[in-house]
């Protein structure tokens, strides 16, 4: 008997969870970086949609955690924790980061979604969780869409079509 799946949708800068049998996505990944984190023993899943690297740079104390790549993964941790995953068995797969915008300068302030993929990916280095796979940069956006039943992510790409890694 086949499972019904069910889908988890997560906002700009939002994070949730999905347990199986089910998938979660995100929509609008430019600069933006799309990180799922799992633990493929209980397929349990997290995402968060993170818009910026660091969140040193809020001007406000109250802020959706999913924003930044520190406060995001690490939330996104905690969540997957509280639902019986473990850290040693998890993995993530990212996508996003994209240079939306040329521009002639080398401002750091500008490259934001070179900035997203590499604080992604170090704080998910910090935290000891393997990247297995990515699709990152490029000028193109992206919708990802993460499935507990295969544990793919499926990478729509603008102008580009769909691959799954």
């Amino acid at each position: 008997m086949n499972e019904v799946l069910y889908t988890v949708k997560v906002g700009i800068a939002g994070l949730d969870i999905v347990e199986h049998p089910g998938t979660i996505s995100t929509i609008g990944l430019g600069s933006c970086v799309g990180a799922v984190i799992y633990d493929e023993q209980i397929r349990i899943a997290g995402l968060v949609h993170v818009m910026l690297p660091d969140s040193s740079i809020s001007k406000v104390s109250e802020f959706k955690r999913g924003k930044f790549a520190d406060t995001g993964i690490a939330a996104t941790i905690e969540m997957l924790l509280q639902k019986n995953a473990k850290k040693n068995r998890m993995k993530a797969k990212i996508a996003g980061g994209a240079q939306m915008f040329t521009s002639q300068s080398k401002e750091d302030t500008i490259r934001i979604g070179p900035r997203n993929i590499d604080a992604v990916r170090e704080v998910l280095t910090q935290h000891k969780i393997p990247i297995i796979a990515e699709d990152v940069g490029g000028n193109k956006g992206r919708t990802i869409e993460f499935s507990t039943e295969n544990l793919l992510l499926k990478v729509r790409t603008i102008q580009q079509g769909e691959q799954f890694i």
